[in-house]
């Protein structure tokens, strides 16, 4: 199955997208080969990368049937891509008017990050005896978030941030709480807090750091440890808009 493409820039709502795309199967993923994902999975990734992107703001139709045209699919994985995003309360349809961007809210997203810091939780504990001190893979992604920081590369910082807990999370083997993981959409509602909420980035190596070294010597703490540092990603105050 070939991968979805790239979002492009963002288009006025009347204007259908060009005709002469790149073919799908030409176009190189932002993500892991998603080729092996079903089809709706990829769907949902490339409207998530168009909302970070800036693609669609809030208030913003996004049209099934312009989006299934322009991947070159059928309606279905469209309409059920949307439906996911949906229930992940970053769009909301309505009859008459057919599915546009919602606002984001700190109150919202608060919600959003005590699930996540309550499935992390889990996940370190879970992660921390399998792991068994071996965590090689989560230096690599601390060392390239050093690496960002210290070039002031946010959209670096946050990708490798990302990564890290993916690996973490991943590493618990339990595919039930990795799937409900994803379907959360960190990386997007981290994004898009930024660019919407104007919430302020958070200087966290020390703080992964710390969660490196307590799976190192196998804090059995290291649950409690993980969900207060997910929680203060949470707490960082709004700038001014």
């Amino acid at each position: 199955m070939p991968s979805l493409p790239t979002p492009a820039h963002p288009e006025p709502p009347d204007k259908a997208p060009p005709p002469n795309r790149t073919p799908l199967n030409r176009v190189p993923s932002n993500h892991a080969p998603l080729n092996r994902a079903p089809l709706h999975e990829q769907v949902r990734r490339f409207l998530l990368d168009g909302l970070v992107a800036g693609r669609w703001e809030p208030g913003d139709r996004i049209v099934e049937r312009r989006i299934a045209l322009e991947l070159g699919i059928s309606q279905a994985p469209v309409r059920e891509a949307l439906r996911e995003l949906e229930t992940m309360e970053l769009v909301r349809s309505a009859p008459n008017r057919g599915v546009t961007v919602r606002e984001l809210s700190l109150e919202r997203l608060r919600d959003v990050y005590l699930v996540r810091a309550a499935l992390e939780r889990r996940a370190a504990e879970l992660a921390a005896r399998r792991m068994a001190g071996e965590v090689g893979a989560l230096e690599r992604h601390l060392a390239a978030m050093t690496r960002a920081a210290e070039r002031a590369d946010l959209e670096a910082q946050i990708t490798h941030a990302v990564a890290f807990h993916r690996t973490l999370v991943h590493a618990c083997g339990n595919p039930v709480l990795v799937r409900h993981w994803e379907w959360l959409g960190v990386e997007a509602w981290t994004r898009l807090s930024l660019r919407w909420l104007r919430t302020e980035p958070h200087e966290n190596v020390e703080d992964h750091q710390a969660i490196v070294d307590g799976l190192r010597r196998r804090d059995p703490y290291i649950g409690r440890l993980m969900e207060l540092h997910v929680m203060e990603y949470a707490a960082q105050p709004t700038a001014e808009k």
